[in-house]
């Protein structure tokens, strides 16, 4: 048995495709099938199960998959700690971003490749996929960091968080919608006006999805749902052309004027489209995981409710977290004194749309 078999394992089983993974390993195809057949010789048992349109992990694969992840971090581990001595970051970092927020509020490519330039040795890599696939993957390893939205209070159960981003939802409406029409001068409505109104939403597992779900359910209805979108831009576009209300984060009313839009404050309850910086409770495996979380939590400065500036997340949870320059990892914050941000990205003006997905 070989580390390496057990990398390409690992890599078949998170892709659910041997193309995928051997793209992923730069490898050709057959050569990594060739391999993990070796290691099921080896082993006697089938690990992975080929029969159907995508590559499933058998019940003695789902097991063995355990060990080998904990092997193949053992190894690294090893090599980390050797770089170390040498003053050397290196390793492999797993981000990932919810579907919508790549744009100015969360200028992860800039912050990227700051720290690329600060540590070219790390392997990055960033995804983005909706908040509830991404918080599973994150628990089990499969991501170091994320950035999602939260549908509840409280942390995810074995993460902790540092909440960026807490805003009020509202009700996004065409100019000439009934909502309007009874009342031009109203600047809010209960959520429970709602209840027979075709909603247009982000789609289910997303943060503001189970946000607004939550608060229907407590007000005593079920959301209709019309249209859903995984990009807030179309969300308003189809609220615009009078298709539903939009369900979105609080817009300036500039901004809501120019994409042809009225904004309304739902009110009792009062729900909140909160995004978090999220990682594991034990923190991430790696140094140049914890430093990359070192420099996103400066970054992405911690917001309290209501959006002024607070502690990370909520309470109690700056102390789980630690921090951040601890957090950073000692290398990092050598590498940091040094090195200058000429990006800023931190200050970057506001993207509203990108909030609880």
């Amino acid at each position: 048995m070989e580390l390496r078999q057990l990398q390409y394992f690992v890599a078949v089983v998170e892709e659910a495709n041997f193309t995928r993974a051997a793209a992923r390993l730069h490898l050709a195809q057959p050569g990594v099938s060739a391999q993990i057949r070796q290691l099921e010789r080896e082993l006697g048992q089938p690990l992975l199960d080929r029969s159907g349109r995508s590559v499933t992990v058998t019940e003695v694969g789902e097991a063995v998959l355990v060990h080998a992840r904990a092997a193949l971090a053992a190894a690294e581990g090893i090599r980390q700690t050797v770089d170390q001595f040498s003053g050397l970051l290196r390793g492999r970092v797993r981000i990932g971003l919810l579907s919508g927020a790549a744009g100015n509020r969360f200028d992860m490519a800039s912050l990227l490749a700051d720290f690329h330039d600060a540590h070219p040795q790390v392997e990055i890599s960033l995804t983005e996929d909706t908040s509830e696939r991404m918080l599973g993957e994150l628990q089990h390893g499969a991501l170091d960091i994320a950035v999602i939205g939260l549908k509840d209070e409280e942390p995810p159960p074995g993460t902790s968080c540092q909440i960026v981003v807490d805003e009020p939802l509202v009700a996004a409406v065409a100019p000439d919608d009934a909502l309007l029409t009874a009342d031009a001068e109203r600047t809010g409505i209960p959520l429970t006006a709602l209840r027979d109104r075709a909603l247009i939403s982000l789609p289910r597992g997303t943060g503001l999805r189970g946000v607004l779900e939550r608060a229907c359910a407590e007000a005593g209805f079920r959301p209709r749902i019309a249209f859903e979108a995984a990009a807030p831009h179309v969300l308003a576009r189809l609220a615009a052309r009078g298709l539903g209300v939009a369900v979105v984060p609080a817009l300036p009313v500039d901004e809501a004027a120019a994409a042809g839009l009225r904004t309304l404050e739902i009110t009792a309850p009062r729900p909140r489209g909160r995004v978090a910086l999220a990682w594991r409770a034990a923190g991430p495996s790696g140094p140049a995981a914890r430093a990359l979380l070192g420099r996103l939590r400066a970054a992405l400065p911690a917001v309290g409710s209501g959006g002024g500036t607070a502690g990370a997340g909520p309470a109690g949870e700056t102390a789980r977290a630690g921090d951040a320059r601890q957090a950073a990892g000692t290398a990092d914050a050598r590498q940091t004194a040094g090195t200058g941000n000429a990006r800023q990205p931190a200050g970057a003006a506001p993207d509203h749309q990108a909030v609880g997905a």
